[in-house]
C-alpha cells in the first residue's frame, strides 16, 4: 500500500501520476539552477506580472530568484528541523553518546536513548536493577568511529552561548517510520538494530510495524570475522541489512548482511521508493540534469530530483561532469517539508558498508603553513588544498577576523594563505580549516592538547554547587571543584568569582577521551615551582613537591596530587613534634609540600613525609622479614591453579591462571604424579585448555617457572618436612624427592627448593645392583635418608635401601600407595568422563575389572592368546591369554560372555578372561575389612595386580610395590599368573574401578603403626639421639643452625642438637613480628634448658623420666627465663596434656604462632608453647571477608598473632582460639559467614562462627530487590551478616547494607516491612510471586507478609485460563503493586498490578490480544468516590473516540477499522499548515487516539486509498494553497502553450548554441567518452582496437552493470577480426577477469573453455593462471598448474611459470621437487638453460644457497657455457660479497676458452674492479690479462 504522502504531496488531486511523483519539487529544483535569473530584463519581469490572476499565484509561490539559487548552497544550521533524514559517520564515542559527522561539516549527537528500543528497554532494566547486566553491552563495544548511521533530527536546541546542537536519532522506528509492510520489496536496503539473539539467527528491529525481519546466522558470518567484535552480534547493534525475501505481503522479511551483498546493493524503480520513504545511504543511479558553479542537479529512481553540492562532487574525477551522463551517486539528506534530497558522488559513500576516509590523529591540529585556494564562494567559505594534496574547508567565519574585514580578491584561485586544522568531517572527508590569526596561534585547540600539570587562562563560565565551570577556550570547558576555589574553603564562592571573570588556573587532571579536565584554582598550586607528580613512577624517594591533603584520620593524612595519584603521611611523619589529634592540626583542601619516602608504582602505594629535613624513617618491625628474590613472583611451595596451552615432548606447557594467564609455566611429564604410568596417561590424556587445579611450583630457575603434580612432593612440602638450602640437612633426615639423573655409578636424587644428593650404586637397594637403569627412571618419586654431608664440597650422599627409608610396615605404605594410585585414575576417568568426545573416553570409563561383555572371537595367535571384538569395545584391541580362555576352545566368530579384568587406557587393551570360575561369580557374602583371604593372580598390570578372592571369586587389587623405592624384583620373586597367595582386604565396598583393595600377606598381629600428628613438627624427627648429661635449668651457649618460622635449631656441641621454640625467644612479642626471624644462622647463643623431646615421638618428657637423658634438650633465650625462672616450666612439663591446657581460661588472650594454614581441614594450626598447639576454626580468623576468602595468603608461617581462648578441641589436645573474640550471637551484632545451601525462592543458609546456622530470607539480601535475587550467591561465598533475631535457637538474618552499615548514604529502594503495620494503603509496594491459586495471586512482601491480588487487578485483560498467569507470573518474579486495602485485625492486605495502579506496563502484553474489563472499571469509578470525577473522564474520554470521529468524518462509515488510522493522517496534513488552531486540534486529536481500545495497526482488507479520500474534507484547505497546487498542475501540461513569440526565439537560438558546443565538444581529439553512445561512435571508427573495447566494458563496470559489461565483450569478440589474434585475446583475458571477480566460478569456467577453443590454449591457461594467483585464489591456480604440467609438459615456460608462482608462495621445498620433475620430462637440450632459470628465480625469491649450488654443479658440468657464466656473474654481482665475485672471476679467467670469449671476460672482470676495487685490484686484473696473452702467444709460436 503506498503511502499517504507519495500520493499527496501536496494537498489535491493528481491528474496524471504517470508524470512523476513529486510534480512540485521538481518545479522548484528546476528553478534552483537557473543561475541566469538574476540577469532577465525588466520586460521580461514585467510580462510576468501582466499575467492574469491564476499567475500571480505562480509568483507568490516562486521566491524571489536570488533566494533560489541560494537553495543549491551547502546545508545551513537553519536548514535541520525536526524530521531531516541524513546520513551520518560515528565521529566519536562514549558511554552516553555518540557524535555524529553530518555533510557539510556539522556534527550532531545520539543520546544512549536514541539507540534502538531493544537497546533501551536493557538500560532501564539495567537502571532498575541496579546493578550491570552481562548482555548489555557498551556502546564503545558495539560501534566504532568511521562507521556509517542512518540518522533522524529529533530536535535542534540552543545552548546559552547562543550555539546550537543538532540532536538525533537512529532508532529504526524514527528512521524508516514513512516505510510500511506493503513497501518492502527485495533488495532493499534498510537499517536494522539486533534486538535479540535466537538460536538459527537474529531478530532485527526495522522500524516497520507489523514486520518481523529475521537474520539467518549463516547470513551474518562474513561480517561478524570481518568486524572481529566477537563472535556474535550483540543486541543494539546497527547493522545495513539487504532484505533476501518478503514474506506474507511483508509480514516476514529475511535479511542479509553479508558484506559483498550489501556493498553491490543499489536502488531501483522496482523498489518503489517514494519521497517520504526514500533513505539516506541509498546508491542510485543517476542521470546529470543540470552543472552550476555551486553543485550539480541529478534526476535519478526515474522521476527524483536530487542536487550535489560543490562539497560532494567526486575530487577524484578530473573531468568535468555534463548533462546526461549517468553517474553513481548516494542520497546524503533528505528535507521533510521543501522535499530537497542531496546526494554525494564521492567514492567512499558508492558503496555501502565502506566508510569515508579519516583523518590521523597527529594531524588534528596542524598549522598549514601554505595552503592554495581551489575555489572561493562568497556567501559559504572557501575551499583549500593542503601541503599534503588533501582538500579543505574554510567557513566564511574563519576566513577573517571579522566579517567586515574579509577582502574577496585575497581568495582567488591559487592564492596561499597560512591555516590550521580545527576539525575533521568525515561526511565531507574534508580537514575544516581556520585562518583567524587566533585560532592559529592558540596554545590549546583540543583536549588532547592540554597536560597535567599545565597553567591555563580561562573565563567563569557557570557557578554549580559541585564547583565552577571555566571556559579554556570555545571547545574547551573545565571544572574547578568546590575543594579547588581558593587554598581555603569558600562559603559564598559567588561573592569571589562572576561569570566572565578572567581566571588562571592549573591542570590537575585531563581525560581526552571522556573530555574532562578538572582544574585548580588553589595560588599555592598555580605558583608552585616544584616539580608536578602525576604518575607513581616519578615518585622517587627524596623529592618534594606540593599536594593538597584530602582526608585526615588518626593514622595520618592522605595527601593528593596530579592524575590522581594520592599518598600517606603516616602519623609520625607529619610533624616533628608528635601529634595526637592530626584532625585539628590538618583540614582537608590544605596545600603541602611533602617528601616522598618510598614509592610501590605496581601496587600505586606511596609514603610520604612532612618532615622534609629529616631521612627517610627506618622500615617497620614488619619489614624484618627474609628478603625473598623480588623479582620472582610465585614462590617455591606455592599451589596455583593451571591451564594447559601446548603438550611439548617433554612435558606440559600451562598459564597460571592467577596472573590471568601471562605467566608461562611448564609441568615436565615426569612431575605430573607420582606413578610413571599416570605421567604418561595424564600427558595422553590432557588436552590444549585443559584446568589442571592445585599444582606446586617446584623450581623458577631457567626460562620457565617449573611445576610439579606429584602429591607425596606436594605434602612434603606443605608439611615442612624439607630442607631449604644445604645448612639445613641433617644425617639421618628422611627426604622425599625425585630421580634427577641415573648413572652407572648411582642415581642423583633432587629435593624442592634445589638440593640435590648423590645415592651410590652400593646404597641403591637391598638387592645386589647389576644396572642401575634397572631400578629407578629419571623423574621417579623416591623418599631418601640423608647418609653423610661434605659441607666444604656442598655434597650430600644418600641411602634408597627400602631397609633404611621404610617405616617397616610395609602393609600400610603400600595400601597408601595403591590408594593414591586409584584415586589419581578416577580423577582420569572423571578427566574423560567431561569429555567423552572419543569412544576411548567413553569406553574407559565405563569399561571396568569385573564388568561382563559380549564378544565375537576375531581370531587365536600362535602362543593361544585370543582377539575379541564387539560394539561395546570399538577402538580397544580385547585380548584373553591361553590361561584366561580356560579350557574353550574357541574359533573365529564366536560369541562369548568374557570378565575385564584390566583396561591399560594408555594402550587401548582390555584383558578379559573367559574362566568359567570368574564368570559365575558365588552369592556375595559380607565381607570384613582385614580379613584374611586366599586369592589367585588373574592379571599383572604396572603398578598392581589383579587377583580373584578363591572363596567368592571377586576381583581385588594388590600393590606389587611396598614403597616408593621398591622398584626392582628378580624373577624369583615377580607374582606368576595363577599363583595363590594371602591376601588382607583394606577396602571391602567395591569402588568406581570395579576392585577391592588388598595388601599381600597376611595381617600383622599387634602392629602399632604411628600415623605422626600434624602437629608435630617434622624437624626434630631427624635430629640424632645422642646421649646427654644435661639436666633442666643448664645453662648452654651454641651456634644457630638453621632457622625454621616456629623454631630455631642449635648445635650445642658437635653431636648434640638442640631447639627454640619461637615462643621461648623475646619476653615481649610484637603482633605480627618474626621472632625466629631475628636470629640469624651462625649466630651465638647462651641458651638455658627447659625440658627434652622424645626422639621417635617428640613428646615432651618430664625431667624424671628414664630416658630424659636421650632426649633432644628443649632451650629457652628468654632473658627472664635465663635468669633463674624456670621453676614453673617444671610443673609445667609434668603431668598429661590435660593439665597443661587447663591453664588456659576461656576468654584468655595468647600470644600463639602460625604453623601453618590447613586447606583441607579449613582451619589455622598455631603453636602457643612448645608443648602447646592450637587451632583458629576458619569463621573465626576474621571480620573481614576479603581474609576468609584467601586466608592462607593472610596468614605467614611464624607469625605472632593475638588469639582469644574459646575452648580445647574434641580430643582435647589442642586450644581452640578465636582471633575475633569470643563471638556473641546476639540480636543486632554484626559477623561473618559463610553460605552452605540456596534454597530458590526462599533464601539462603548461611553457617556462623561456632557452627551455629542462620537463615537469610530473600527479601533480606540487599535494599534493592532484583529479579533473581539468589543469582550472586554460591555455595562457600563468605559473607557479612546481621542478626536481627536469635530465639529458640533459630537465627535470622540478614544482608542488608543498610543493616551492616547503616552510617551509609545508599538509597533503600525497597524499605524493610517488619509487620502489617508497615503498609499504607495508596501505597506502591515491590516483593515476589510466591504462588498462583484459584482466589487469586499471593505475593510475597516480606518474611511473615503475604498480600492478595484478584484476578480483576493483575490485568486490565479478561483471562480464562489460569496457566496464562503461571507463564507471565512464575514463582519468585519480581513485581510492583498497588496497595488497595488492609484489613489489620485479619491480616489481609489487597493489592494491585494494574497498569493505571502502578505506572508499569501491563502483565499481560497486549500482543495476547485478550478482552478488556470494561465493567470492572464503572465498578472500581462506583466504590471509589474521591477519584469519581478523575475516572469519569477518562471514561468518557474513551467512549467518545468513535462518537468524535463519527461527528468530523461522516463518510467514512464504511471502513470501520481503518477510522482512526484515516484520522492520523488528515491530522498529519493539517500540522504542516501554519494555521495554529488546527495545530492544537491536531494534538488533541493524537491524545484521544493514544487512549483509545482498538489497535491501530488494524486495517480492514478492502481498504484502498481512493476510498479515504472520498471522506477528506476538502474545504478545510485554505483557498490560496488550493489554486496555486492546481495553478502548477496546469502550467505542468501547457507549458509551450503559454511561451511569448520572443520567448520562443531566444528558446531556439539556445538549443542551437547548445547544439553547436555539443559539435565542437564531439570533434575535440582530447575529448574523452562520457556515455554508452560515446563508447559506440569510437568503436565502430575503430572496430579491431581492443584497448577501446575494454574502456567501454570499463565504464559499464564503473557503474556496476555487470551484464552490459559482458554484452560489450561478446560484440567486441564478434566484430574484431579473426586475424587480429592477440587483440581478441585482450578481450577473451578481460572476460575472463571479468567473470573471476563479479561471475560464479561456473560462468569462469564456461568462458574459459570457450577461450581456449578460439586461441592458443596455452597463452589462454597462461593467463587464467595470473588472474588466479592475482585475486589470492592460490588452490585454483594451484589446481591449474597441475592440468597444464599435464597438458604442456614439454612446454618449459610452463614449467619456469610453476616454478615462479611456488616460489612466490614460499613454497622453496616443491620448487625444488619441481626441478626434478621437469628435467625428467623436458628434452635433454633444455635442461642447462631450465636449470639456469629456476636457479635464477631462487636467487630471486627462494633459497640464495640453493641457486648458488644449481649454478656451481650446472657450471661443473658445462664449463665452457659461457652464457651461465655470464647470468651466474651478473647475480652474484647483484646478490653476492665481493669475495664470492672475485673467485668467481678468477675461476672464469683460468678456463681454457677461445680468446674472443676470455677478452670478454677479462674486460667484464676490469670493469668490475674498476667499480668496486682498488687501484692494485685493478692493475692484478691487468697485469693476468697480459700473462694470459703471453702464454697463449707461447704457445703460438712453439
Amino acid at each position: 500500500m503506498a503511502s499517504m504522502e507519495e500520493n499527496f504531496p501536496r494537498g489535491g488531486i493528481q491528474k496524471k501520476p504517470t508524470e512523476g511523483k513529486t510534480p512540485n519539487p521538481k518545479l522548484e529544483l528546476d528553478n534552483l539552477f537557473d543561475v541566469h535569473h538574476e540577469e532577465q530584463s525588466q520586460k521580461r519581469k514585467r510580462s510576468q506580472r501582466d499575467q492574469g490572476k491564476q499567475k500571480k499565484f505562480k509568483a507568490d509561490k516562486a521566491v524571489a530568484p536570488k533566494d533560489n539559487v541560494l537553495n543549491i548552497e551547502p546545508l545551513t544550521i537553519e536548514a535541520f528541523c525536526e524530521g531531516v533524514r541524513l546520513l551520518g559517520c560515528i565521529k566519536e564515542v562514549s558511554d552516553y553518546e555518540l557524535v555524529i559527522s553530518l555533510p557539510n561539516g556539522f556534527s550532531g549527537f545520539v543520546p544512549v536513548t536514541q539507540i534502538s528500543d531493544a537497546y533501551s528497554k536493557m538500560l532501564s532494566k539495567q537502571v532498575a536493577q541496579g546493578e550491570l547486566l552481562e548482555d548489555l553491552n557498551s556502546l564503545s563495544d558495539m560501534y566504532s568511529p568511521g562507521t556509517l548511521v542512518r540518522c533522524i533530527v529529533t530536535s535542534v536546541e540552543k545552548s546559552a552561548d547562543g550555539r546550537r546542537s543538532i540532536k538525533l536519532s537512529i532508532d529504526p522506528k524514527k528512521v524508516n517510520k514513512g516505510l510500511n509492510a506493503s513497501a518492502l520489496a527485495s533488495g532493499m536496503l534498510l537499517s536494522g538494530f539486533v534486538s535479540s539473539v535466537e538460536d538459527h539467527g537474529y531478530l532485527i528491529d526495522i522500524g516497520v510495524s507489523g514486520t518481523h525481519a529475521f537474520l539467518p546466522r549463516q547470513k551474518a558470518q562474513n561480517y561478524i570475522k570481518a568486524v572481529k567484535k566477537g563472535s556474535d552480534l550483540k543486541i543494539g547493534q546497527n547493522l545495513n541489512c539487504v532484505i533476501v525475501e518478503v514474506k506474507n505481503e511483508g509480514r516476514v522479511v529475511h535479511l542479509s548482511i553479508d558484506r559483498s551483498e550489501v556493498a553491490a546493493s543499489l536502488a531501483t524503480e522496482r523498489q518503489n521508493w517514494t519521497l517520504s520513504n526514500l533513505l539516506p545511504g541509498l546508491v542510485v543511479k543517476a542521470r546529470v540534469q543540470k552543472v552550476a558553479p555551486l553543485g550539480i542537479k541529478l534526476s535519478f529512481l526515474s522521476s527524483f530530483t536530487g542536487i550535489v553540492d560543490f562539497m560532494h562532487v567526486d575530487p577524484e574525477k578530473s573531468v568535468n561532469y555534463s548533462p546526461g551522463q549517468v553517474v553513481k551517486a548516494c542520497i546524503l539528506s533528505v528535507h521533510p517539508t521543501s522535499k530537497v534530497v542531496r546526494l554525494t558522488l564521492r567514492q567512499a559513500f558508492l558503496h555501502p558498508g565502506g566508510s569515508p576516509h579519516q583523518l590521523s590523529n597527529d594531524r588534528m591540529g596542524a598549522v598549514v603553513e601554505e595552503s592554495t585556494v581551489k575555489a572561493f564562494y562568497k556567501q559559504f567559505g572557501a575551499i583549500f588544498e593542503l601541503d599534503d594534496g588533501t582538500l579543505a574547508f574554510a567557513r566564511l567565519k574563519h576566513l577573517s577576523k571579522t566579517r567586515k574585514s574579509l577582502k574577496p580578491g585575497t581568495f582567488k584561485t591559487g592564492c596561499k594563505h597560512k591555516c590550521r586544522i580545527i576539525d575533521y568531517s568525515l561526511m565531507d572527508e574534508m580537514c575544516i580549516v581556520s585562518l583567524k590569526y587566533q585560532i592559529i596561534e592558540a596554545r590549546f585547540l583540543q583536549y588532547q592538547d592540554i597536560h597535567t600539570g599545565d597553567v591555563v587562562q580561562g573565563k567563569v563560565f557557570a557557578l554549580k554547587p559541585i564547583g565552577m565551570q571555566v571556559k579554556v577556550t570555545d571547545g574547551i570547558r573545565g571544572l574547578v571543584p568546590f575543594l579547588h576555589l581558593a587554598d581555603v574553603i569558600l562559603k559564598q564562592p559567588e561573592k569571589k568569582y562572576n561569570i566572565g571573570d578572567e581566571v588562571r588556573c592549573r591542570v590537575l587532571e585531563c581525560s581526552p577521551a571522556g573530555k574532562k579536565l578538572i582544574l585548580t584554582l588553589k595560588k599555592s598550586l598555580v605558583q608552585s615551582k616544584h616539580p608536578v607528580l602525576s604518575n607513581y613512577e616519578d615518585a622517587k624517594p627524596g623529592l618534594i613537591t606540593h599536594g593538597f591533603v584530602v582526608c585526615v584520620r588518626e593514622f595520618g593524612c592522605i595527601v593528593k596530587f596530579y592524575n590522581d595519584v594520592k599518598g600517606l603521611v603516616p602519623k609520625n611523619e607529619l610533624s616533628s613534634e608528635p601529634i595526637s589529634c592530626p584532625d585539628k592540626v590538618f583540614h582537608e583542601g590544605q596545600v603541602v609540600k611533602v617528601m616522598v619516602l618510598k614509592c610501590e608504582p605496581e601496587q600505586e602505594r606511596l609514603l610520604l613525609s612532612f618532615r622534609l629535613s629529616s631521612k627517610p624513617a627506618p622500615e617497620d618491625k614488619k619489614e624484618c622479614t627474609p628478603k625473598k628474590k623480588q623479582e620472582v613472583k610465585y614462590q617455591i611451595g606455592e599451589m596455583v591453579d593451571v591451564k594447559v596451552l601446548k603438550k611439548k615432548d617433554n612435558g606440559l606447557e600451562v598459564s597460571i591462571l592467577e596472573d590471568e594467564g601471562n605467566v608461562i609455566a611448564l609441568i615436565p611429564t615426569m612431575h605430573l604424579s607420582d606413578f610413571v604410568a599416570h605421567c604418561k596417561l595424564l600427558w595422553h590424556c590432557l588436552q590444549e585448555g585443559d584446568v589442571l587445579p592445585r599444582v606446586m611450583c617446584l623450581s623458577d630457575k631457567g626460562e620457565h617457572i617449573i611445576l610439579s603434580r606429584k602429591s607425596a612432593v606436594i605434602s612434603a612440602v606443605q608439611e615442612e618436612q624439607v630442607v631449604r638450602s644445604f645448612s639445613e640437612i641433617q644425617p639421618g633426615m628422611l627426604l622425599t624427592g625425585y630421580v634427577r639423573n641415573v648413572m652407572p655409578f648411582g642415581v642423583f636424587v633432587e629435593f624442592p627448593f634445589g638440593v640435590t644428593g648423590l645415592a651410590p650404586k652400593v646404597s641403591m637397594s637391598d638387592k645386589f645392583v647389576t644396572d642401575t637403569k634397572d631400578h629407578f627412571v629419571v623423574g621417579q618419586t623416591v623418599i631418601a635418608k640423608v647418609m653423610s654431608i661434605d659441607e666444604e664440597k656442598q655434597r650430600v650422599l644418600l641411602n634408597l635401601k627400602l631397609s633404611e627409608c621404610s617405616s617397616g610396615d610395609s602393609a600400610a605404605e603400600s595400601f597408601t600407595l595403591l590408594n593414591q594410585y586409584f584415586k589419581e585414575m578416577k580423577e582420569i576417568r572423571n578427566l574423560l568422563r567431561r569429555r567423552g568426545e572419543s569412544s576411548m573416553a567413553r569406553g574407559l570409563c565405563e569399561l571396568v575389572p569385573g564388568k561382563e561383555l559380549q564378544l565375537v572371537v576375531q581370531g587365536v595367535k600362535e602362543d593361544g592368546s585370543a582377539l575379541f571384538s564387539g560394539s561395546c569395545v570399538t577402538g580397544f584391541t580385547v585380548t584373553a591369554t591361553r590361561y584366561h580362555l580356560g579350557d574353550k576352545n574357541v574359533v573365529p566368530g564366536q560369541k562369548t560372555k568374557a570378565l575385564v579384568l584390566h583396561v591399560n587406557a594408555l594402550t587401548s587393551k582390555v584383558y578379559v578372561s573367559l574362566r568359567e570360575k570368574l564368570l559365575k561369580q558365588r552369592t556375595k557374602q559380607r565381607l570384613t575389612e582385614n580379613s584374611q583371604h586366599s586369592a589367585v593372580v588373574q592379571h599383572i598390570a604396572e603398578e598392581f595386580a589383579i587377583v580373584s578372592l578363591l572363596e567368592t571369586s571377586q576381583l581385588a587389587a594388590i600393590p606389587i610395590a611396598s614403597h616408593f623405592n621398591d622398584t626392582f624384583r628378580f624373577d624369583s620373586e615377580k607374582l606368576k599368573v595363577g599363583q595363590t597367595i594371602s591376601a588382607t582386604l583394606k577396602v571391602v565396598k567395591v569402588n568406581d574401578h570395579g576392585v577391592l583393595l588388598a595388601v599381600q600377606g597376611p595381617a600383622k598381629k599387634n602392629v602399632f603403626v604411628r600415623v605422626r600428628n600434624e602437629s608435630e613438627t617434622a624437624l626434630e624427627e631427624v635430629l640424632p639421639a645422642v646421649t646427654h648429661s644435661l639436666t633442666l635449668g643448664d645453662i648452654v651457649t651454641g651456634t644457630v643452625k638453621s632457622v625454621k618460622p616456629t623454631h630455631v635449631t642449635v648445635a650445642i656441641d658437635d653431636k648434640l642438637t638442640g631447639s627454640i621454640h619461637a615462643s621461648r625467644i623475646l619476653d615481649e612479642v610484637p603482633i605480627g613480628s618474626f621472632t625466629t626471624y631475628t636470629l640469624k644462622a651462625g649466630q651465638k647463643v647462651t641458651a638455658r634448658v627447659i625440658g627434652g623431646r622424645e626422639v621417635n615421638t617428640h613428646r615432651y618428657l618430664p625431667i624424671t623420666h628414664p630416658h630424659f637423658t636421650q632426649s633432644i634438650p628443649e632451650l629457652s633465650i628468654r632473658p627472664s627465663e635465663i635468669e633463674g625462672q624456670v621453676a614453673a616450666m617444671v610443673n609445667l612439663k609434668e603431668g598429661s596434656a590435660l593439665k597443661k591446657l587447663g591453664l588456659y581460661n576461656v576468654g584468655q588472650t595468647v600470644t600463639c604462632f602460625v604453623k601453618k594454614y590447613n586447606i583441607l581441614k579449613n582451619w589455622l594450626e598455631v603453636e602457643v608453647a612448645p608443648d602447646i598447639r592450637g587451632r583458629v576454626p576458619h569463621l573465626l580468623l576474621s571480620l573481614n571477608t576479603k581474609v576468609l576468602k584467601h586466608p592462607e595468603k593472610s596468614f605467614r608461617n611464624g607469625q605472632a598473632i593475638s588469639a582469644t581462648v574459646i575452648g580445647t578441641d574434641v580430643t582435647e589436645t589442642k586450644l581452640c582460639l578465636s582471633l575475633t573474640g569470643i563471638q556473641s550471637l546476639e540480636q543486632g551484632t554484626v559477623t561473618v559467614g559463610m553460605v552452605t545451601k540456596v534454597t530458590p525462592h526462599i533464601g539462603l543458609t548461611i553457617v556462623l562462627p561456632g557452627g551455629k546456622t542462620g537463615k537469610v530470607s530473600i527479601f533480606h539480601l540487599n535494599d534493592t530487590y532484583t529479579e533473581n535475587p539468589l543469582g550472586d550467591f554460591k555455595i562457600g561465598k563468605i559473607v557479612r551478616c546481621y542478626i536481627l533475631s536469635n530465639e529458640k535457637g533459630k537465627i535470622q538474618l540478614s544482608l542488608r547494607q543498610s543493616r551492616l552499615n547503616p552510617k551509609s548514604i545508599s538509597k533503600v529502594e525497597d524499605v524493610e516491612i517488619t509487620c502489617i503495620k508497615d503498609v499504607k494503603k495508596g501505597k506502591l509496594v515491590r516483593g515476589y510471586v510466591k504462588s498462583i491459586t484459584p482466589s487469586g495471586v499471593f505475593f510475597g512482601l516480606s518474611t511473615s507478609l503475604l498480600g492478595r491480588i484478584l484476578f480483576q487487578n493483575v490485568s486490565p485483560y479478561f483471562v480464562q485460563k489460569h496457566s496464562l498467569y503461571e507463564k507471565y507470573l512464575p514463582e519468585g518474579k519480581l513485581l510492583t503493586a498497588k496497595v488497595l486495602g488492609v484489613n489489620g485485625k485479619e491480616k489481609h492486605i489487597e493489592l494491585s498490578l494494574l497498569p493505571e495502579d502502578t505506572g508499569m506496563p501491563s502483565i499481560l502484553p497486549e500482543s495476547l490480544g485478550l478482552p478488556r474489563y470494561d465493567a470492572e472499571e464503572e465498578k472500581r469509578v462506583a466504590d471509589d468516590r474521591k477519584k469519581r470525577e478523575e475516572l469519569k473522564l477518562k471514561t468518557k474520554r474513551r467512549r467518545g473516540n468513535s462518537e468524535s470521529e463519527q461527528e468530523t468524518k461522516p463518510k467514512k462509515r464504511k471502513v470501520c477499522p481503518a477510522d482512526e488510522n484515516d484520522s492520523g493522517i488528515e491530522v498529519y496534513y493539517r500540522e504542516e499548515e501554519d494555521d495554529d488552531q488546527e495545530e492544537e486540534v491536531a494534538k488533541k486529536k493524537s491524545k484521544i487516539r493514544k487512549s483509545g481500545d482498538a489497535p491501530r495497526l488494524q486495517i480492514s482488507t478492502g481498504f484502498t486509498w481512493d476510498e479515504d479520500m472520498n471522506g477528506v474534507d476538502i474545504p478545510v484547505l485554505n483557498q490560496k494553497e488550493e489554486s496555486s497546487e492546481s495553478e502548477e498542475e496546469e502550467d505542468l501540461q501547457s507549458k509551450l502553450k503559454k511561451q511569448t513569440k520572443k520567448e520562443k526565439e531566444l528558446e531556439k537560438q539556445k538549443k542551437e548554441k547548445e547544439l553547436c558546443k555539443l559539435e565542437a565538444a564531439l570533434m575535440d581529439p582530447s575529448r574523452q567518452p562520457q556515455s554508452a553512445d560515446d563508447f559506440d561512435r569510437l568503436v565502430l571508427s575503430s572496430p579491431n582496437s581492443s584497448i577501446l573495447w575494454l574502456q567501454y566494458m570499463a565504464f559499464h563496470l564503473q557503474a556496476t552493470e555487470i551484464e552490459k559489461a559482458r554484452a560489450v565483450a561478446e560484440r567486441a569478440l564478434k566484430t574484431i577480426c579473426f586475424r587480429e589474434e592477440q587483440e581478441k585475446l585482450n578481450v577473451w583475458v578481460a572476460l575472463l577477469n571479468l567473470e573471476n571477480m563479479y561471475g560464479a566460478e561456473e560462468t569462469l569456467m564456461k568462458v574459459f573453455e570457450r577461450a581456449v577453443q578460439y586461441n592458443e590454449p596455452l597463452k589462454v591457461f597462461q593467463h587464467l593462471c595470473d588472474i588466479y594467483a592475482n585475486s589470492e585464489k592460490y588452490k585454483q591456480a594451484e589446481e591449474l598448474y597441475h592440468t597444464m604440467l599435464k597438458r604442456f609438459r614439454q612446454e618449459k615456460s610452463v614449467w619456469l611459470k610453476y616454478a615462479f608462482f611456488l616460489l612466490k608462495q614460499g613454497q622453496t621445498e616443491a620448487t625444488h621437487r619441481l626441478l626434478e620433475r621437469a628435467l625428467k620430462a623436458l628434452p635433454t637440450k633444455e635442461h642447462v638453460d631450465v636449470i639456469s632459470r629456476f636457479a635464477q628465480l631462487e636467487f630471486r625469491f627462494g633459497d640464495p644457497e640453493h641457486a648458488r649450488a644449481l649454478f656451481e654443479s650446472t657450471l661443473n658440468t658445462y664449463p665452457k657455457r659461457t652464457d651461465i657464466w655470464s647470468i651466474y656473474m651478473d647475480i652474484m654481482i647483484k646478490h653476492g660479497s665481493q669475495k664470492e665475485v672475485r673467485d668467481i672471476f678468477e675461476r672464469v679467467i683460468h678456463l681454457s676458452l677461445a680468446p674472443k670469449k676470455m677478452k670478454f671476460f677479462f674486460k667484464r672482470y676490469l670493469d668490475y674492479e674498476k667499480k668496486f676495487g682498488t687501484s692494485e685490484s685493478v692493475m692484478a686484473v691487468k697485469r693476468a690479462a697480459l700473462e694470459y696473452v703471453e702464454t697463449k702467444s707461447a704457445l703460438a709460436d712453439t
